[in-house]
């Protein structure tokens, strides 16, 4: 139990006070007398000390515990309701959004009463500035809003980092890249590597970054208009990458560089396509050349008059066979060529309600007949090349109404495992197999325009196929087209949270600091906050973890899409008496990945930052019994709301996050998952960086010193 030391001192003040009263009025009495009256007094006051000497002593305890007693009550009154009033109203000085102070006994209640209404009218004129800058800033929050549609809507990997590497900008298709670079386990790869604050050395080595931008200063420098440079780079996991660098170069700075840009293609299949055809062009050379004198030879040895009919069979025999063997490798390459050329035609994904409303236009222009839309799955997204996908439809539509009168059609889009099926339905007559046939593999004509593909072509051009059938048995006819389903990468560790929090251009004036952290400002550092659930709290005695989850505060703000969350297998039971608390079963995680692939993974999401966790020394201890086994090691400071709420509410009766984000008007939710409750402390941690620098903790050193400071400190695991 927290002692309140404030408390015991008022308890124990009066009776010492009584004490040293009545002891100096005896000793002032004493020193007044003189010898006789000393003796005299000393006669009748010794047997009466001797029978009844506890009385006064006992009379002086009596006397004591009532002090202490009307102390402890006033105490309990007066004194610790304005300290905790003090500490709440320093809550609505720094959030006018807190809760309303509730008075802790009725002595204060008018005093509440008063800076609840205080409160009420600040809160009142911050939300009026508030309306106005938004007012004011709505022009700029338009602007941002395009940039970032048109970030969202890029199909190339697009980073902005400032002059030290960090992390600035980026979009969901270098999101998607990184997850693939990632060595991770699939199901957390790429947060590791990707976030605001995070640096690209971790991806691309920093001395081709040096590189580069020496490049771009030099063409800067000789003034030539194309500055960008491009390079080719491996990394760890063993992907090329294909680097565009341009430079970030404000016009107010006398073209100075405070950043660049980096565009990122992964040609990792380009190069093994490039590769494999140079090697089945370098074979095909040099076994074509190996065949061509073979059949110089046998042509040669042709030409003797005198060769027998027998020799002469079998030199037009080898003549034969080289031939036929140079035609089928021939033959071989041509279709790897026309297999690699289909693969490489660019598709786009496409939303498949989309695709057969431009179909259904298109048809009805060509044909004059309306156009069903039926059975398309709302949230089907395919991978096609929409322009010749609709004219191969076209094509079949107006050769349908050609030959029939009262053709009407529909379509029809679902998907089939892991592609769709895209039908065009027609009613009205039967047409032969070889008609439909001429028209899948005839080369495509609409209009006065003549196409060298054909409906085949384009089939195959999706990897995919195209055919005649009928519904159940004499039902309307269709043409089927076998198409790809779109290879939309969705991050499993956490939705992405709205598209601002990808954003923060504060950053560019961030610099690499060669100063200790402990003397770095709490409001430049970026933080990883973090919490775990384990199967039970003895980590010592085989517990173990079941679950990370952690979120990241770059620049004083608190980044929701760049989450870690995720479950492990703890390579033994759950105990059924825990599963209330943190709610995994052991299904839950059967399969997962093991901590030994985790902590990795977490170690690099965590890296250059401050680790910030509630109660966090229970955490941290479960981490540290990981080092031999894992070889991982986390070294960077540590932060714990528990003792910073302890030091700017010292007088609060509770420190659990419940408690802390009540008083700071934080919203708890999906307590007790390390994900929820990682958010939850990461958010509680925000409200308390300005409480801190009210109380001049203003560095990481300040910090822990004071945490160091905290009652809560001594507690171990």
């Amino acid at each position: 139990m927290k002692v309140d030391r404030g408390l015991v001192l008022a308890m124990v003040l009066p009776g010492l006070l009584l004490a040293i009263w009545l002891v100096a009025g005896v000793a002032l009495l004493w020193v007044t007398l003189d010898a006789a009256q000393r003796g005299a007094i000393g006669a009748a006051v010794g047997p009466l000390v001797e029978t009844h000497g506890v009385l006064p002593f006992a009379w002086w305890a009596v006397a004591a515990g009532l002090a202490a007693w009307a102390a402890q009550r006033l105490y309990v009154a007066h004194v610790q309701p304005h300290a905790r009033l003090t500490d709440a109203t320093r809550v609505l000085l720094r959030d006018p959004r807190a809760p309303a102070i509730e008075a802790p006994t009725v002595a204060v209640g008018d005093l509440t009463g008063a800076i609840n209404a205080l409160a009420d009218e600040r809160r009142a004129l911050v939300e009026n500035t508030e309306r106005l800058v938004a007012e004011a800033s709505r022009g700029v929050a338009e602007e941002r809003d395009q940039l970032g549609a048109l970030m969202a809507e890029l199909h190339q990997s697009v980073v902005v980092c400032n002059l030290a590497g960090r992390m600035l900008l980026y979009n969901g298709r270098a999101r998607s890249l990184f997850r693939r670079l990632s060595q991770a386990p699939r199901a957390m790869g790429g947060s590791e590597l990707v976030g605001l604050g995070r640096s690209i050395f971790g991806v691309i080595d920093q001395a081709l970054i040096a590189h580069a931008l020496e490049t771009v200063e030099r063409r800067i420098a000789r003034g030539e208009a194309t500055v960008t440079t491009r390079f080719v780079t491996g990394t760890p996991a063993g992907h090329l990458l294909l680097v565009s660098l341009a430079p970030v170069r404000p016009a107010t700075r006398d073209g100075a560089l405070t950043g660049y840009v980096l565009l990122l293609d992964d040609i990792t299949d380009d190069y093994a396509q490039q590769s494999r055809r140079d090697g089945q062009l370098l074979e095909l050379t040099e076994a074509s050349r190996a065949s061509l004198a073979s059949v110089q030879a046998a042509l040669d040895m042709l030409e003797y008059p005198d060769l027998g009919p027998e020799d002469r069979e079998r030199f037009h025999g080898v003549v034969r066979e080289e031939v036929a063997a140079m035609g089928q490798r021939l033959a071989a390459l041509d279709a790897g060529a026309s297999q690699d050329l289909m693969t490489r035609w660019p598709l786009q994904e496409m939303l498949a309600t989309d695709l057969a409303a431009a179909a259904a236009r298109q048809i009805e222009a060509a044909t004059g007949r309306p156009v069903a839309v039926a059975e398309v799955e709302a949230d089907l997204w395919i991978n096609v090349d929409s322009f010749a996908l609709i004219e191969a439809l076209s094509f079949l539509g107006r050769r349908l109404a050609d030959a029939f009168d009262q053709t009407e059609f529909r379509l029809r889009l679902s998907g089939a495992g892991t592609r769709a099926h895209l039908d065009l339905i027609w009613t009205g007559g039967n047409v032969s197999s070889e008609t439909l046939a001429d028209w899948e593999s005839g080369p495509m004509q609409i209009g006065g325009e003549r196409s060298p593909l054909s409906v085949r072509d384009v089939a195959e051009r999706h990897g995919g196929e195209v055919w005649f059938e009928r519904d159940r048995g004499q039902g309307p006819g269709f043409f089927r087209f076998l198409l790809p389903l779109a290879s939309v990468e969705l991050d499993a560790a956490a939705p992405l949270a709205a598209r601002p929090e990808f954003y923060d251009f504060d950053l560019f004036a961030a610099t690499e600091s060669t100063n200790a952290l402990d003397d770095r400002p709490l409001t430049e550092l970026a933080y990883t906050v973090f919490d775990s659930e384990t199967t039970g709290l003895d980590p010592a005695s085989g517990d173990e973890i079941i679950q990370l989850g952690a979120v990241r505060i770059v620049n004083g703000k608190l980044l929701r899409g760049e989450s870690f969350d995720q479950l492990v297998d703890p390579g033994r039971s759950i105990p059924e008496a825990s599963i209330p608390f943190h709610g995994i079963r052991p299904e839950m995680v059967r399969g997962q990945p093991l901590i030994g692939e985790v902590l990795p993974a977490f170690h690099a999401f965590a890296e250059d930052t401050v680790l910030v966790g509630h109660n966090v020394a229970f955490d941290m201890r479960f981490l540290k019994l990981k080092e031999d086994t894992t070889g991982v090691r986390f070294e960077q400071p540590v932060l714990d709301t528990l003792l910073l709420a302890s030091v700017v509410h010292p007088k609060e009766e509770s420190q659990s996050l419940e408690a802390i984000a009540g008083r700071l008007g934080v919203e708890v939710r999906a307590r007790h998952s390390a994900a929820g409750d990682a958010l939850t402390t990461a958010q509680v941690f925000l409200k308390i960086l300005p409480l801190l620098g009210e109380r001049g903790i203003s560095t990481l050193g300040a910090a822990r010193a004071a945490s160091e400071s905290s009652y809560y400190a001594r507690l171990r695991y």
